[in-house]
């Protein structure tokens, strides 16, 4: 039952009635009131950081949002308010908004900026390709745009070539970026800074989380680059061969909607896994989702019994109410039996009010498998500063199989307070979200804000399109 209330404490969001004035005050009275009495990692974090911290805290954020009028300034104040206590796991979720969340930049309209650039595209597109070495000038391409980025002075302005966007305009100024940092104006023509700047491979511009592709000047197609791209951008899990010892499996996602692809991958390819020596299982930047998602990947990694520690959930009237709503709303579609498994957790919550409850019989299940498979020998597992959660909770089952290493960077921590629960504000105006599960494992082993290490740590040296082969070859004994 662990994993059923990791699956479905998650897809519930429950309103919440509140007769006061819509104002970021009262909104941030609700949100602390809220958090306070019903997030399972609040008391935690007090004690571990102590009243007096957080007290000067509130007084800090309490004179802040007295002079915020703006909604969308508000929401973006609330949820810093809330990273006091940990960086996942926590949202401040604004409705009906294009993006659906908190803007971490500074709006800004292109039109109030007035810059616009006039360029002969075809000599600039013939300046290009007149034997220029490879750097950030050039044509790129970002859907729904075609952009030009030229330097001038000290600085690159990259604008707008073509657009299907109706509110942007040809020649309007996209991005203005030097060496270290820049902005990119979004497609609402609100702007987002950014730090990071770098050319991965010669076709390809990252610009912060934007990633251009290169039209012009055109360079020869880098395989390592390509193969890079089609992994990071995938949005369905896929195998592929690498050599005959090794193949090459992509899980974008633990989703609960990405259950049935992944299954089905692993499925059409068993034969195939369960003859091939080596395995890496790319995991770069999944972000988690459900335990179920990965229940089927277990066997071909397994090797010896996995210990699972389990979760204590906080019961409150707010939080208890979210079995009921699991039993009630057909939206849900649990079968007889798992209604009945929520009625009786709900009743046993109840008689626990203002305390920790564990829903299982015991803090640690022990996973045992009748059948350790050969092939494959050897397991990589591909991780980085993207993975969290429920990738987490994985890569800790994985880690306790003699096949598997951990290759790449520290994960981003964030297992230890988990399962998440939403509820609306008093003005339907954005949604809070909190965590309703403590592990069993803290404080003797915390991942929040620590992250899981790998066995072999990629260092920048080598670029992260490089990563596969760098795995491919330690997996191979090719060093």
């Amino acid at each position: 039952m662990k994993n059923l209330i990791a699956i479905l404490i998650s897809l519930l969001i429950t309103g919440f009635s509140y007769g006061q004035n819509c104002n970021c005050e009262k909104n941030f009275e609700w949100v602390k009131k809220t958090f306070e009495e019903n997030d399972a990692g609040f008391q935690y974090v007090i004690e571990f950081k102590g009243d007096l911290l957080y007290e000067n805290h509130n007084k800090l954020f309490l004179k802040r949002v007295k002079s915020i009028s703006e909604i969308e300034e508000c929401t973006k104040v609330l949820y810093e308010w809330l990273t006091f206590f940990r960086s996942g796991h926590i949202a401040i979720n604004r409705l009906n908004s294009i993006n659906n969340e908190i803007r971490q930049s500074t709006p800004s309209k292109i039109n109030e900026i007035r810059d616009t650039v006039n360029i002969d595209i075809f000599e600039f597109d013939k300046y290009l390709n007149s034997n220029k070495a490879s750097d950030f000038e050039g044509i790129w391409e970002i859907q729904p745009y075609k952009i030009g980025i030229r330097k001038f002075e000290n600085s690159f302005v990259g604008f707008i070539i073509e657009t299907s966007a109706e509110n942007w305009k040809v020649g309007e100024i996209k991005s203005k970026f030097s060496d270290k940092k820049g902005v990119f104006y979004l497609r609402d023509k609100s702007l987002e800074e950014f730090t990071s700047i770098k050319l991965i491979g010669k076709n390809y511009l990252q610009l912060g989380r934007f990633t251009l592709k290169r039209v012009s000047p055109k360079y020869i197609t880098e395989k390592s680059v390509e193969t890079y791209f089609k992994l990071i951008n995938a949005e369905k899990p896929f195998i592929e061969e690498l050599n005959k010892a090794t193949l090459l499996l992509r899980i974008p996602s633990f989703e609960g909607s990405q259950k049935r692809d992944i299954d089905s991958v692993l499925l059409v390819n068993k034969s195939k896994i369960l003859k091939t020596e080596n395995l890496i299982i790319d995991l770069r930047n999944n972000g988690g989702g459900s335990d179920w998602s990965y229940k089927e990947l277990i066997p071909f990694i397994y090797t010896n019994p996995i210990r699972i520690v389990g979760v204590e959930m906080l019961s409150t009237k707010l939080n208890n109410q979210r079995m009921l709503e699991l039993i009630n709303n057909p939206e849900f579609g649990l079968d007889e039996d798992t209604k009945k498994w929520a009625k009786t957790s709900y009743d046993t919550l109840e008689k626990h009010l203002g305390t920790f409850v564990n829903l299982d019989s015991t803090k640690v299940d022990i996973l045992k498998l009748d059948t350790i498979y050969t092939y494959p020998k050897n397991v990589g597992i591909i991780i980085n500063k993207g993975d969290g959660s429920t990738t987490e909770q994985f890569l800790l089952a994985a880690k306790q199989s003699r096949k598997v290493k951990l290759f790449g960077t520290t994960t981003f921590g964030v297992l230890d307070i988990s399962n998440m629960h939403f509820v609306k504000s008093p003005c339907g105006e954005f949604d809070l979200g909190y965590s309703l599960s403590k592990s069993h494992r803290i404080p003797e082993m915390t991942i929040d804000g620590k992250g899981i290490q790998p066995d072999y740590f990629i260092d920048d040296e080598i670029q992260e399109y490089e990563w596969i082969e760098y795995v491919s070859k330690i997996l191979n004994q090719q060093y």
